[in-house]
């Protein structure tokens, strides 16, 4: 097994499981304070119980990074899923990611305790939970939140895509939804996840005219446009265009949802989840609205409070955004 330290992202390495490590900041000029205050009230075993205590109180999300796929800058499971865990730990919030990688988790048990599960990985009939909806029913009728990032929203329709319907709200079904590159233009609505986001535009494989709940129950679409006629210049196939999409987008103009939140009913568990359609490109983890907007979801669906301003997160750097990328 092999061990490596990425001082990059600030993560520990092992195997296929990748812990990401919280930063404790303690100004300098307090430490003397704490100390006297620990040896006069209790002796020293105050200041580690306070710390066992934060810990403990920190809501733990765990990442299911996919394998490789797609060519180089694409589909970056790994580095993406790292890199947002990176960005969770740093922001202050008392939050602890990880990250496992190459799909679904050999060791479930890095599920327990956790307060969400975002999967960021390749869909369809190679998703990585397409064994293991019964795990993920369980963790839902904890209340665990679930998020799904790109490809990630695609299950095969039938008893899959029922089962989506009630853990995250929607999914891509084949010869319903389509997924074109364009370039989309986003006035965000008041919701929590929107905390701290400014209007955006940018470009990806925007997955759109999804298949969502009967009458949308339960969820609130959070980024929304009218995908442009040339999404659907080709010719009708499982993800390339069918009659359906051309009615809703061509003839009726119906803005399409990319982006949702889902709160789940009782009977599906109750609890939080999301679905995110881009992803698909690496180097938009860098726009701040993109990344930041998703960061808000994961922790929206964590059951903490975001934040006014949103999730602090500093523009990650050209070297950020080169640790992690898979070997393709």
């Amino acid at each position: 097994m092999q061990s490596m330290d990425c001082s990059a992202c600030n993560i520990s390495y092992v195997g296929s499981y990748q812990r990401v490590r919280p930063q404790m900041i303690m100004p300098t000029a307090k430490i003397p304070v704490l100390f006297l205050f620990s040896m006069v009230f209790g002796g020293f075993v105050t200041l580690p119980c306070a710390v066992a205590a934060e810990a403990a109180a920190k809501k733990k999300i765990v990442f299911v990074a996919g394998s490789p796929s797609h060519p180089a800058g694409e589909h970056e499971h790994r580095a993406g899923s790292m890199l947002l865990a990176d960005h969770l730990n740093k922001s202050g919030l008392p939050v602890e990611a990880v990250v496992t990688t190459n799909g679904w988790p050999k060791d479930e048990a890095v599920f327990d305790g956790a307060s969400a599960v975002v999967i960021y990985s390749d869909g369809g009939g190679g998703h990585p939970a397409m064994n293991h909806f019964d795990t993920l029913e369980k963790l839902a009728k904890k209340g665990v939140g679930i998020g799904c990032i790109h490809y990630a929203v695609e299950v095969p329709k039938g008893e899959p895509g029922k089962n989506f319907l009630d853990l995250i709200g929607g999914y891509f079904e084949s010869d319903w939804s389509v997924n074109p590159h364009w370039d989309a233009s986003f006035k965000l609505p008041k919701h929590a996840v929107t905390r701290g986001i400014h209007d955006f535009k940018i470009r990806d494989e925007w997955y759109y005219h999804m298949r969502f709940r009967e009458k949308m129950q339960g969820i609130t679409p959070i980024l929304s446009d009218l995908p442009p006629p040339d999404t659907l210049t080709r010719p009708d196939g499982p993800h390339e265009g069918n009659p359906a999409v051309r009615e809703a987008v061509l003839e009726r103009k119906e803005p399409q949802h990319v982006m949702w939140v889902f709160d789940r009913p009782a009977s599906a568990g109750r609890g939080r989840s999301f679905g995110f359609t881009g992803g698909h490109f690496h180097k938009n983890w860098q726009n701040d609205d993109h990344r930041r907007v998703v960061l808000n979801a994961i922790v929206w669906i964590s059951g903490l409070e975001v934040p006014k301003d949103g999730v602090p997160s500093k523009t990650p750097t050209d070297e950020e955004m080169k640790a992690n990328l898979d070997e393709k």
